[in-house]
């Protein structure tokens, strides 16, 4: 437990330190979409190349993936149903809210959570490269299509080629499964570049709470309470229910359980500050699930640990 609590302690402590420089307005009025831009256009993609070329290729198509993928698949969709059909949310708030629904933060509270709890780096290897190689090339698609001024198929499928972050996943992901070796001259400096990449997030999550209440956007509480209560507890159940119908074991079953029950991904909200769609959704579901997890993960480990 005292490890759990270590982890989000440091997650934690990084958030508030932004919060602070927010309030005595350090970095000035430009700082959130400047960071926003940072994240999204070079440390991001920096980041991912490096924990996916460093991932083993057999962990990262496992058994673990399919599973994952069936709940998040869940969650997403039936997030998409309420807020399209019967709420009548735009394109751009549906993508928003069903990512924060099902997509987690299988990255920078993953992957230090799953040392702490699982014994490995590794076990989030598979949802990363579920969610940057299938969730985000649609999800930008989607967004860029809803948010240009003409709607262009050729213009879209460049921009999603071309995007930062899915190239450094692929190029990632490519470097796993085919053994490249890439030179120290190469890497390190790479690395260097994408340690930076959690700190400057989590910073700049922090500073977008400032002068902000959660839940206090109105019209849009019921889609944060939605999509909170479908990733605390509808996707971690489904996790359950798919790992029993695909046969998985114990140890197996606990893995995705566990990645299932992580708070929704804060590149979600990087994605709202880029597009500047559904950026109170994204914020608010964050806060409430990365706060809602710790009790989740905790029962998970009692009960399947």
């Amino acid at each position: 437990m005292l490890e759990t609590l270590t982890g989000f302690a440091v997650v934690a402590v990084a958030i508030a330190l932004g919060y602070i420089i927010g309030r005595i307005d350090l970095l000035g009025p430009h700082a959130r979409h400047v960071l926003g831009r940072l994240i999204f256009f070079v440390l991001s993609p920096f980041l991912l190349f490096s924990v996916l070329a460093h991932a083993d290729a057999k962990m990262l198509f496992s058994a673990l993936l399919p599973v994952s993928a069936v709940a998040a698949v869940a969650v997403i969709a039936a997030y998409a149903l309420v807020a399209r059909l019967v709420w009548k949310r735009s394109i751009g708030e549906t993508v928003i809210g069903a990512l924060s629904a099902g997509q987690v933060n299988s990255n920078n509270i993953g992957i230090p959570l799953s040392i702490y709890l699982l014994g490995s780096a590794a076990y989030p290897a598979p949802v990363i490269l579920m969610q940057l190689l299938i969730f985000t090339p649609i999800s930008l698609t989607i967004l860029d299509a809803v948010t240009s001024e003409k709607i262009s198929i050729r213009r879209t499928l460049l921009r999603t080629a071309t995007n930062p972050i899915i190239i450094g996943s692929l190029l990632g992901t490519l470097v796993s499964v085919f053994g490249i070796t890439v030179p120290d001259i190469v890497m390190d400096p790479v690395q260097l570049i994408a340690n930076a990449a959690v700190p400057v997030l989590l910073i700049s999550y922090g500073i977008s709470l400032h002068g902000q209440r959660v839940l206090g956007t109105q019209g849009h509480r019921r889609d944060v309470i939605l999509a909170s209560i479908l990733k605390l507890i509808a996707m971690p159940v489904i996790a359950w229910a798919a790992a029993l119908l695909f046969g998985l074991s114990a140890a197996q079953t606990l893995i995705v359980v566990v990645l299932a029950a992580l708070p929704t991904a804060q590149n979600v909200f990087n994605y709202s500050q880029r597009y500047d769609i559904g950026e109170a959704i994204s914020r608010d579901t964050v806060f409430l699930t990365t706060i809602g997890c710790l009790p989740v993960l905790l029962l998970v480990m009692t009960l399947l640990g």
